[in-house]
């Protein structure tokens, strides 16, 4: 007895070529994507193509950037991936219009092009001040450890890469007498070729080595300036310094550099140790990210007027008129020095004094009375931040940025960087950071289609 089945057709032939346009519904990601790259200034991207007829023909560089954009929303970082899914996935073959593309293309498109990332990112914010998401008045900025593409056990002391060095020298040394005596000298500047991963090795070496140096002298000449002031204040006030006295031991603390990538730091995050860089972002009260940058500090102490300056500079980029009017921050970049500092615009700064976990816990009254003269920068932020005002924006703070990196690092996928050195990692933050402002918008326009939210 036949059974009720419907059976798929694998054979059929098509008698009408079928149409892209039939691949996917009207309101894919893919479809928005493609259509705001085409409303976007690509210019930068366009520079220094060859002429009609000259050389090969490169790949339009309006669809790289629709392909990454797309790959990165869906956590796809890989070269050679985006290149299996150009040739296996729908939406990749839509965006790409059924062409191949080699991942060296793209690989060598992403390396090309790193400044031009930036000009991407305030692209895409030109998009979403069109859809009114970029509304300021209060800003959060944040930073979040992200590992490179370097291993943490990597790391080396100096003695250890100078051993290291010998080594290179040494089988270079001996693979040279070996080519020579097999067929002479030739013109005695070639490299055999198992040892140029090695020359390549041995540069990024000297650049640890040198880091280290440059440390260690640091080091010791903060130590020094520390005792010499600790035995100007003994002599001006014949007393002896409280507190520990600063140990010469410390500059004796072992340094350590990774051969893998120079440029990257070891990271302290809740979860332990990272080898990677720390990742900043300024977003508003809708979660958009308007500034971006990676830095190699270890801490935020030094980021919140650099990462201010950077997000005035995109607003001005996309002629935004709203001013912002607060900006929150977490205790990481609390210091006298950065509370002292006036942020341009007159703008008005609630950072935490401690941790946030003791900031939310701290069940101190609001004080009276007028501010002491006396009153340190750090001190009159603790009684702004007791205050009712000041706890309502403080808690602003962790609705707003917070969740920004739980969705790139979680939902996108996007926890560690694929390429190495700071400025190609500060171009994929950047890279990273569009796609994210993208999604949000492709959603906003997605809720606004369903009815569920007014534009």
């Amino acid at each position: 007895m036949a059974l009720n089945i419907i059976y798929p057709e694998r054979e059929q032939i098509f008698l009408i070529p079928p149409s892209i346009r039939d691949w996917l519904p009207e309101g894919d990601l893919s479809w928005f994507v493609i259509d705001a790259v085409k409303s976007m200034d690509l210019k930068p991207f366009y520079a220094n193509l060859q002429p009609a007829g000259q050389g090969g023909a490169s790949y339009d560089p309006g669809m790289i950037v629709a392909l990454l954009v797309y790959a990165y929303a869906n956590g796809v970082r890989s070269s050679r991936r985006i290149e299996q899914l150009c040739e296996r996935d729908i939406a990749f073959r839509v965006i790409c219009g059924n062409l191949h593309i080699d991942h060296t293309s793209i690989a060598r498109f992403r390396q090309r092009h790193e400044n031009s990332f930036t000009d991407l990112f305030v692209e895409v914010l030109k998009l979403c001040k069109e859809a009114k998401l970029t509304k300021l008045g209060n800003i959060a900025v944040d930073g979040t450890k992200i590992q490179g593409n370097a291993s943490l056990a990597a790391n080396r002391t100096d003695e250890t890469l100078k051993e290291e060095v010998n080594k290179i020298l040494a089988e270079a040394k001996a693979k040279d007498e070996q080519e020579n005596k097999a067929h002479g000298k030739a013109r005695g500047d070639e490299l055999p070729a198992e040892l140029r991963n090695s020359k390549h090795r041995l540069a990024r070496i000297k650049v640890c080595l040198e880091r280290i140096k440059q440390k260690k002298a640091s080091q010791e000449a903060e130590l020094k300036e520390k005792l010499e002031k600790r035995q100007e204040n003994e002599a001006a006030t014949g007393k002896p310094v409280r507190g520990r006295k600063p140990k010469e031991d410390a500059t004796k603390k072992e340094i350590k550099a990774n051969p893998t990538d120079p440029e990257s730091r070891i990271m302290k995050n809740a979860k332990g140790f990272v080898q990677g860089f720390n990742a900043q972002a300024v977003a508003n009260d809708q979660q958009i990210i308007i500034a971006a940058e990676v830095t190699q500090d270890e801490n935020d102490q030094k980021q919140l007027h650099p990462m201010m300056e950077s997000a005035n500079a995109n607003l001005r980029a996309i002629a935004e008129t709203e001013a912002v009017k607060v900006v929150l921050a977490d205790a990481g970049y609390t210091t006298n020095e950065a509370l002292s500092k006036q942020i341009p615009g007159n703008i008005e700064l609630i950072a935490a004094t401690v941790k946030s976990y003791d900031q939310r816990h701290m069940n101190v009254p609001a004080p009276k009375g007028r501010i002491p003269c006396n009153a340190t920068a750090k001190q009159r932020m603790e009684r702004k931040l007791r205050t009712k005002r000041g706890k309502a924006l403080y808690r602003l703070r962790g609705q707003i940025i917070e969740p920004i990196f739980g969705q790139i690092k979680s939902g996108q996928r996007l926890d560690r960087f694929s390429r190495r050195g700071i400025k190609a990692c500060g171009s994929e933050w950047k890279l990273i950071c569009a796609t994210h402002n993208m999604l949000k918008l492709w959603r906003m326009r997605k809720a606004v289609k369903k009815g569920t939210m007014t534009d």
